[in-house]
């Protein structure tokens, strides 16, 4: 899910504050899905992937574009805006009440030596390793790819090549909006999805990013892994109504320390 705000961020410089509304939008999607036609939520990602990436796209294209080059606080109002959308939309539509998946391998583990492993989380981090890999081979090995990093790197440069800036954007947020569904899909395997979830998750994500780096996709993924396990450790040894204590004063060292993020370049 960061890694998605974390592109979003450093190619088009605009904050998606909807992005906690969107996972949830993907997590209710998977529930449906397996609903009604059984469809295990890892088998939903792909499909959900190009759903969220035509979403995505669209909402850049129709939406944001207009807005980037209005002052931020404008970009902050619409984005604002749209997440308040899509949670009353949500709210109407299912109801308050939580939903879950429930499926035969969600209470197993895997046994190596005295650690148990969830399969549901081992699943779920194997699927957002892949997710990331085929981004980064994205960016780096296909000619879209480059020139949205060009787009990152000189704006007008880009412009001045004839490269579509616009459709570059859109693609971007589209490529943003798919990592989204994917984390959608293995998350709702661990949590109950609710209308009210977004906001808590957007946080998370830009906890991550800062911690990271933003604009860093390496970053993105170097701060999940941090705010994960001193969340867990915190809850483990502590109390679990520590983790959100320590992942924030995780942040507060970074910022103090190293304010560009641990992999972020400075400005």
């Amino acid at each position: 899910m960061a890694l998605g705000l974390s592109v979003i961020f450093g190619v088009v410089r605009v904050v998606n504050f909807a992005h906690g509304e969107m996972m949830t939008v993907a997590m209710y999607a998977a529930t449906i899905l397996f609903a009604a036609l059984g469809l295990d939520p890892f088998l939903c990602m792909l499909p959900a992937a190009a759903a969220f990436f035509a979403f995505g796209y669209a909402l850049q294209a129709m939406l944001v574009n207009p807005f980037i080059t209005r002052p931020e606080h404008s970009q902050f109002m619409l984005l604002v805006a749209v997440a308040i959308i899509l949670s009353n939309a949500l709210l109407m539509v299912f109801g308050p009440d939580a939903r879950s998946v429930q499926v035969d391998y969600q209470l197993d583990t895997f046994e190596i030596g005295k650690l148990l492993v969830d399969k549901a989380r081992l699943y779920g981090a194997a699927a957002a390793i892949a997710a990331a890999s085929v981004l980064f081979l994205f960016f780096r090995k296909t000619r879209t790819g480059k020139a949205i990093r060009a787009c990152a790197d000189n704006h007008l440069g880009a412009r001045i090549v004839g490269l579509n800036v616009k459709r570059l954007y859109s693609l971007t947020f589209g490529l943003g909006a798919a990592c989204v569904a994917v984390a959608g899909c293995a998350l709702v395997l661990l949590v109950d999805v609710t209308p009210s979830l977004g906001p808590y998750y957007t946080l998370l994500a830009f906890v991550i990013v800062i911690v990271g780096g933003l604009g860093s996709m390496g970053g993105a993924l170097l701060g999940g892994v941090l705010i994960g396990v001193s969340e867990a450790l915190a809850g483990l040894f502590i109390d679990p109504s520590a983790k959100s204590m320590f992942s924030f004063a995780l942040l507060i060292l970074v910022l103090l320390f190293r304010p560009q993020g641990l992999l972020g370049s400075k400005a």
